[in-house]
């Protein structure tokens, strides 16, 4: 007799789960998402100054020896 009251018990507690489920995707699908429109990034001036290669080349030779933190971040050894 337990059991058959369990399993009813069971049956019952799933079935109201599902339903909170089924609520929540209907409510929740009215409200569209709205995408957000990124600000376009200014062009890089390429120019004048270092290239890439040469800014490595440059925090290679100076930050040798120094802690690894800051502008040295990753160049320190």
């Amino acid at each position: 007799m337990k059991k058959m009251l369990m399993g009813v018990c069971l049956v019952f507690v799933a079935g109201l789960l599902m339903q909170t489920g089924v609520l929540a995707k209907d409510a929740a699908s009215p409200a569209k998402k709205t995408r957000k429109v990124k600000a376009p990034k200014p062009p890089l001036n390429t120019g004048h100054g270092e290239t890439r290669a040469d800014r490595e080349r440059r925090l290679l030779r100076e930050c040798r020896g120094k802690p690894n933190a800051g502008a040295c971040e990753g160049y320190a050894q």
